[in-house]
């Protein structure tokens, strides 16, 4: 992997088939022209090189995108380094770090629960005017309480966890959490317009996420459930606060990465190849690789597969929930965000990839159709 690389290669030279990566185009084409997604990026690289790096609708490749909670797996390889320097043992509880978080109950909640979405606060709140100061967020922190006991259950954590894991890694890495991942991962990696914390005088690049569509139909419901089914008419325009440039700015640990799918798709590249050693190689192995939680994810039904900061795939019928599509193999890994986006690596094929947008389609049906279509073409481009 040649570190900075945006270039593609042909895909023979890399073992894949030009028929399949032009059925992956034309799924995206369809979306956009069928609507209302604005615009698509998408990326796929294998062996440490692009292949595919496109820009479909109103957005060209210079675009960044935000990846809401595809920056979570961004966030936990940091954790992943200081592990392998021995500043971070995972049996240890988050208060051996971080004293004020063991206040209210929680001196129990370990750093791997906090990796897994075992950790008991799902939704611990955390937001303005609190996020702006680290005295204030560690203030919020002390008051959160558990909901149950850390490790009885899996409940996605949606931004609270990384909260924490940012105060790890500023207290155990002595620096601001988005130096420390700038510094260590991101330029190492030369990967130019991955971000967490944009300056807004940077932010020029950066597309505007906007709420699309309309709610399935009665219809469509009754369809897929065989019944009646009330679906609510209202959007979370909470969504929306990654357009404000102070926001962005700020780089919300679990939510407020700013990549373009090539970034994404390389830095999954990163995780299976490990250039430059950057990881200690049997940590991010066993981060990668290794299922610690199987307890049911309460958003799917199907069991949560959760490594250390990601998702991966397994085996059998209930794969394809986990947002990967049902052509990768068991070992692979990654994570979504809201609105569609995703990225992933499978290291058996060495396949990694990315689709990001700036549409938050109100019918989460057919953006689920969308993201389904999208990676079973991508996984299947090898020959």
């Amino acid at each position: 992997m040649t570190f900075g690389d945006y270039g593609t290669y042909p895909a023979e030279q890399l073992g894949l088939a030009v028929a399949r990566l032009d059925e992956l185009r034309g799924r995206v084409q369809h979306a956009i022209d069928q609507g209302p997604l604005p615009s698509v990026q998408i990326a796929l690289a294998r062996n440490g090189k692009l292949v595919l790096f496109e820009t479909f609708g109103a957005a060209d490749n210079d675009t960044c995108y935000n990846v809401y909670s595809c920056s979570k797996p961004l966030v936990a390889s940091a954790i992943w380094m200081l592990m392998g320097e021995g500043a971070i043992q995972l049996e240890n509880t988050v208060g051996h770090y971080v004293p004020e978080f063991a206040q209210n109950g929680k001196r129990d909640v370990t750093v791997e629960q906090l990796l897994c979405h075992t950790s008991g606060f799902p939704q611990a709140p955390m937001g303005p005017p609190e996020w702006w100061s680290r005295d204030e967020r560690l203030d919020r922190m002390r008051r959160w309480h558990l909901d149950w006991e850390p490790g009885s259950r899996m409940v996605y954590h949606p931004t609270s966890a990384h909260w924490v894991m940012a105060e790890l890694i500023e207290r155990v890495g002595a620096t601001d959490y988005r130096d420390y991942i700038r510094g260590n991962i991101i330029e190492p990696l030369g990967l130019a317009g991955l971000r967490l914390g944009v300056p807004v005088l940077e932010q020029a690049d950066i597309a505007m996420v906007e709420h699309v569509g309309e709610p399935p139909g009665s219809a469509e419901l009754e369809k897929l459930f065989g019944a009646a089914v009330d679906w609510p008419a209202t959007v979370d325009d909470s969504l929306l606060s990654c357009n404000q440039p102070e926001v962005r700015a700020l780089g919300v640990p679990g939510a407020g990465g700013v990549a373009t799918a090539a970034d994404m798709a390389l830095l999954y590249q990163a995780l299976m190849r490990n250039p430059g050693d950057l990881w200690r190689s049997e940590i991010l192995a066993d981060a990668t690789g290794t299922v610690r939680v199987d307890y049911p994810d309460p958003m799917t039904g199907v069991p949560a597969n959760r490594g250390l900061g990601v998702v991966i795939a397994g085996s059998g019928s209930h794969a394809p929930y986990r947002g990967m599509g049902s052509n990768v193999s068991a070992r692979a890994f990654g994570h979504q965000g809201v609105g569609g986006q995703i990225a992933w690596g499978d290291p058996q094929t060495g396949i990694s990839f990315a689709l990001l947008t700036n549409g938050l389609d109100a019918n989460p049906l057919r953006s689920a159709r969308f993201c389904a279509g999208t990676n079973n073409r991508a996984g299947a481009c090898i020959t």
